[in-house]
């Protein structure tokens, strides 16, 4: 579910973008303890409570978002100037790629439904490539150590 902020100003809870925004995602268990933390200090006990309730409990207006988080202020003190909130939606998706999870897996992660986004990732951290690169050549060295097989080593066509 998603709030939309509407011209007349009200915001109103409505489905997510897509069919893929409807999704189960796992959580790092290095991030529970501080995930219930900020649970038991602004997540009111009841039913239906926001994770990230504005003052009063109701969602927060993304134009407001800024000051009433103090947002500029706590990545500055971090010294991550010009971090937007956002970020922290491709940090993830970043960690993600990097687990070597396939397109499918990181579309549903992500919430998409089209390849699009999932292949940029994908492609921002083809580190996979080299990592793949240097398991071959690990395997083919153990091979060409093994003097007892002629043909430890040996290309061969494939196909």
């Amino acid at each position: 579910m998603a709030f939309v902020e509407r011209s007349s100003g009200g915001l109103v809870l409505g489905p997510p973008k897509s069919k893929a925004g409807r999704r189960t995602v796992g959580i790092p268990q290095s991030i529970v303890p501080i995930l219930r933390e900020h649970m038991d200090t602004y997540v009111k006990d009841e039913l239906g409570s926001l994770v990230f309730p504005g003052a009063k409990g109701g969602p927060i207006r993304r134009s407001g978002f800024n000051s009433r988080s103090r947002w500029v202020d706590v990545v500055s003190d971090m010294g991550l100037h010009g971090l937007h909130f956002h970020d922290l939606r491709h940090t993830g998706n970043m960690l993600a790629a990097e687990s070597g999870a396939g397109l499918k897996d990181l579309m549903a992660r992500m919430g998409h439904d089209n390849i699009r986004a999932a292949m940029i990732y994908q492609h921002a951290v083809r580190g996979a490539d080299e990592a793949i690169t240097n398991a071959i050549d690990r395997q083919l060295t153990v091979r060409d150590d093994d003097e007892g097989d002629e043909a430890a080593g040996a290309l061969v066509p494939a196909g």
